[in-house]
């Protein structure tokens, strides 16, 4: 990423990514590494009641805790053959000439190992986003924003347990961070500007989350594995709406020079988004021919519809904020996503919110 640092000072964030006594798929040579960045502490002593949509943001925030030790039942088991239960449709390579010649104890691997993947991904993500909320509070002018950021920050650090627990109780498997997102994560994390967090991670990283988690949601015939990612995606809800109001005030005052580079922010990060779904490191350590399997997923149809599908949480949020200028339009027209700037976000998030509290009928419904 070509993005400057734009802060004074010194910081650097150690993140983590498991204890090397977690079952890494490949191995690991660090289990954590350093981010450097320039960061300043904001204090502000205006404490007045501020924004009525950030306020009721943070009351949002507030009454929806919840202890992820008690809300998810962690006694539920997975399916040794299909953990999370999804149709092999979702696996990149299905259909290619290499999946036709997988036998049944080789697809059944692939599946665990897959589905390992993802949910790796989506722990490391939710570190970062850990680190980047309580980046917000010590960087964010208003005292509104650093409260309702301190809330994001228990939220992350309870995703963190939940997936740390999904994979190390119920697969006893675990991959490394992709290199797309690390890089994503290293440009972001080190980067001074509040906005450039926000923007990064409440827009960018989560917007894609959310997208990927849907999937784990609506389409996992395991209770467990959907209830965690619907009571996750509760939480990014407010997130998302977090991140699109604040920007949605701020970016209208840039100039030209500073609405391009987060243009072009949002043009990078988008292809390496789109790129960390390639699963590179997944097809080797499984045994499968690494090039060839990348080779399919560029050009298999279905695996860009998914990887398409991916961005319809991110167009619309950065329609909203002002920044679907003509260069990030044609980025996303040749990604094919275009079609997503049409979408209504509000909605989008409001059914997430819907779909938790669903989860918990039914998790009341079983226990009488």
């Amino acid at each position: 990423m070509r993005l400057r640092n734009g802060g004074c000072g010194r910081c650097d964030v150690l993140i983590g990514v498991m204890s090397r006594e977690f079952n890494y798929a490949l191995p690991v040579d660090q289990t954590e590494w350093t981010v450097g960045g320039g960061n300043s502490a904001t204090f502000r002593w205006d404490y007045d009641d501020g924004n009525d949509q950030l306020l009721a943001l943070y009351e949002k925030g507030k009454a929806q805790q919840w202890n992820a030790s008690e809300r998810i039942d962690w006694s539920q088991d997975l399916d040794p053959e299909n953990p999370v239960m999804l149709d092999d449709q979702v696996i990149p390579i299905f259909g290619s000439d290499i999946w036709n010649r997988m036998n049944a104890a080789e697809r059944t691997n692939l599946r665990r190992h897959n589905q390992a993947w993802r949910l790796s991904q989506f722990l490391h993500g939710e570190q970062g986003a850990l680190v980047c909320s309580a980046k917000i509070v010590q960087l964010v002018p208003d005292i509104q924003a650093k409260s309702f950021a301190a809330t994001q920050a228990i939220d992350e650090a309870r995703h963190v347990e939940a997936y740390s627990r999904l994979l190390r109780e119920k697969f006893d498997l675990a991959y490394p961070i992709t290199p797309p997102l690390k890089a994503l994560l290293d440009s972001v994390v080190s980067d001074s500007r509040w906005d450039m967090t926000y923007l990064g991670m409440q827009v960018l990283i989560e917007g894609l989350a959310l997208a990927a988690f849907q999937l784990f949601r609506d389409d996992a015939h395991n209770p467990l594995v959907a209830a965690v990612n619907a009571y996750v995606m509760q939480d990014e809800a407010r997130h998302v709406a977090f991140g699109r109001l604040a920007l949605k005030e701020y970016y209208p005052h840039l100039g030209a020079a500073e609405r391009r580079e987060r243009e072009d922010f949002v043009i990078e990060a988008s292809h390496l988004l789109y790129d960390r779904f390639l699963s590179e490191e997944l097809w080797e350590a499984v045994g499968l021919p690494r090039q060839e399997c990348v080779a399919f997923v560029n050009t298999s149809p279905s695996m860009n519809a998914f990887r398409g599908q991916l961005f319809s949480r991110i167009v619309p949020t950065i329609r909203d904020i002002g920044l679907l200028g003509p260069r990030v339009m044609k980025t996303f027209a040749g990604m094919g996503v275009l079609v997503f700037a049409q979408a209504d976000l509000s909605a989008t998030l409001a059914n997430d919110e819907r779909i938790a509290a669903g989860h918990d009928l039914i998790r009341a419904s079983n226990q009488n």
